[in-house]
């Protein structure tokens, strides 16, 4: 017979349980609306940054640093729009600080280090950069295993999305890519779709490519007429291409994983209430039997007094 004390105990264990993942709901939930409407705000944005980006590239042609002073890496626009042999990949792996989030944070692990087996396979070396203590976590164990170095790793910025923060990545990255420490750059994040739903995604970062879609969009609208130069605006529109990509991928992740805790949270918060029913259920039978039994031996007590 199920021990009723033990059962109780339990009881109490699951409703403490649902409380904490109740509450987690909840603070997921106010803050995913938040972090949806800085999604759907900088899309827009983001959009027709990239549409200036390439009818500028196109209107430059060749990329030259000609009179254009170049004080920090990620003003170095010849060498960030140079393409080179690929022999070493960097790549921003975006996960969270905080687990409990259902299969967000597995989901972008799993699909990097698949990658890194087919870069490895290929002969290409790997450099992460990760943002989130999870990634960080799982990433270091694993990196050794696949020859993979952690060159930079970012746990604020996972907290407090800023353009600040972003702006902090972006230059590491462009460091690395101008000094040849790596050759191509890559980030692993996920596309926020609604409450319910994400994808995990990779974008290409660097180096920028707009051949062929540049030239269709620009024939279709006027010549656009750049001051002071083109090029002292493409030092500018480069820099702020990066960083904006990333602090996108920064929004992105951030409210898909707040969406993906406050579906998690919900599907463990009803588990709980469907296990307390049941330990209720066989709480009452346990209190039932034992109520049986103990009247099964008062009843055999007294016949045996009687007889």
């Amino acid at each position: 017979m199920p021990n009723l004390k033990d059962i109780k105990s339990r009881i109490s264990s699951v409703e403490n349980t649902k409380k904490i993942t109740r509450a987690m709901k909840m603070v997921a939930a106010a803050k995913v609306k938040k972090a949806e409407n800085n999604v759907k705000a900088s899309r827009p944005f983001s959009d027709e940054l990239i549409k200036a980006f390439k009818k500028l590239l196109h209107s430059v042609g060749t990329y030259s640093e000609g009179s254009v002073k170049i004080k920090m890496p990620i003003e170095n626009y010849p060498e960030l729009l140079k393409k080179r042999e690929v022999k070493t990949i960097g790549i921003l792996v975006v996960t969270s600080n905080k687990g409990l989030a259902g299969a967000y944070n597995a989901n972008i692990i799993r699909n990097v280090i698949k990658q890194i087996k087919e870069y490895k396979e290929q002969g290409v070396s790997s450099k992460l950069f990760i943002v989130g203590q999870k990634g960080i976590a799982s990433l270091k164990r694993k990196s050794a295993e696949l020859g993979s170095e952690i060159v930079q790793t970012y746990t604020k910025v996972a907290n407090e999305i800023s353009a600040a923060g972003a702006e902090v990545i972006a230059e590491d990255l462009a460091e690395n890519y101008v000094s040849g420490n790596i050759d191509k750059i890559e980030i692993f994040t996920t596309k926020f779709k609604n409450m319910m739903s994400y994808t995990a995604e990779k974008w290409d970062l660097l180096p920028i490519t707009v051949e062929g879609e540049a030239e269709k969009s620009v024939g279709i609208e006027p010549v656009m007429i750049f001051e002071p130069s083109e090029e002292s605006i493409l030092q500018k529109i480069v820099p702020l291409y990066i960083t904006n990509t990333v602090y996108q991928a920064l929004l992105e992740a951030q409210a898909s994983e707040l969406a993906s805790r406050m579906t998690a949270m919900s599907a463990a918060s009803s588990n709980a209430e469907e296990m307390i029913r049941i330990l209720t259920i066989d709480y009452n039978k346990a209190r039932q039997s034992a109520i049986t039994q103990e009247l099964l031996e008062v009843v055999s007590g007294a016949d045996a007094l009687k007889g």
